[in-house]
């Protein structure tokens, strides 16, 4: 009956675990970080050639642990303020010591420079920069209006410009820059857009977690200004989307990819409408969820780019 009741607190510690590290955005991660490598940096590739380039493998986990390890010092820092905002899964949380959370913090980022060092000494130095920006934000930034979320956004996208530095030093020589020019304006596109849904997602955030962020003291938007200035800067930052949206469409070939955008700009559109007319964590809470989705739904959807690029790749042209 103990051997029972060890394996049972042995199992809740790890869900515990797995639920500080947000295991369940791990994998969505690194799925669109291989998509992006397949479809957008290297298209003429095979995605076979791909998955089999031990090197990106490397980068790819790298990135994946420092996320992990990222998730870890925010549950660390913000353990207060989510007993009030996420009061159920802080006491799922909360299974596992603070001791032990800092171990794997450590031991992770450790980990995550060690395997990128094996790749080259710039990729160290990048996780290295990322690893110290995602504890300075956990710690500092994150209490301080418009930063915060700026920076927030920002991490979001850094594992897919380590995709791209991969590709730039070890798969590119001089010669070629020109002609893969495009491939990099076309992920720094998907970065812009990706950016901004992730601008406003964590703005939805600070109007979901209003309470608890008062509570600590949290100079968010909302607490410094008002609900109404907060949707109003949302709403901004909306319309700015078509800016990357019309470069991608418009001036360089996504394929099928234009379907994605085109029911996105209708659900955004939704989402305003209902945006204004939300005053409740539970409302604030379901357009988070819808945020989260297009997110989501837009990393499967890279491969509408070319599907046949999975198969073979494509001959570089000049178009794209």
């Amino acid at each position: 009956m103990m051997l029972s009741r060890q394996h049972k607190l042995l199992v809740m510690k790890i869900v515990s675990l797995f639920s500080v590290v947000r295991g369940y955005n791990i994998p969505i991660i690194v799925l669109a970080q291989y998509l992006s490598a397949i479809f957008i940096l290297a298209p003429e590739k095979r995605a076979l050639d791909i998955l089999l380039d031990s090197y990106l493998f490397m980068i790819v986990f790298a990135s994946a642990i420092t996320i992990a390890s990222g998730y870890i010092i925010n549950n660390f820092y913000d353990s207060q303020k989510d007993l009030i905002n996420r009061p159920n899964k802080s006491m799922l949380d909360r299974l596992v010591s603070q001791k032990t959370k800092l171990s794997v913090y450590f031991s992770l980022n450790f980990m995550a420079v060690l395997i990128a060092l094996i790749v080259s000494w710039r990729a160290a130095l990048f996780f290295s920069a990322y690893i110290f920006l995602i504890w300075f934000y956990s710690h500092k930034i994150k209490k301080y209006a418009i930063i915060g979320n700026l920076t927030a956004a920002f991490m979001a996208v850094l594992p897919f410009f380590a995709i791209l530095l991969y590709f730039f030093y070890h798969h590119i020589s001089f010669d070629e820059i020109e002609n893969h020019r495009s491939h990099f304006a076309v992920i720094s596109a998907h970065a812009m857009f990706l950016f901004l849904l992730l601008l406003i997602r964590e703005m939805i955030k600070d109007l979901e977690n209003l309470k608890g962020d008062l509570a600590n003291n949290y100079q968010t938007i909302p607490i410094l200004y008002n609900e109404t200035i907060s949707k109003q800067i949302i709403t901004v930052l909306t319309f700015l989307t078509v800016l990357p949206v019309y470069v991608l469409i418009n001036i360089y070939d996504v394929g099928y990819m234009d379907i994605y955008f085109y029911v996105c700009f209708g659900a955004m559109l939704f989402f305003l409408l209902y945006l204004w007319k939300s005053n409740s964590k539970e409302q604030y809470l379901l357009l988070h969820n819808v945020l989260k989705f297009l997110i989501v739904s837009g990393v499967f959807c890279i491969v509408l780019i070319n599907p046949s690029v999975l198969w073979h790749g494509k001959q570089l042209i000049s178009n794209f």
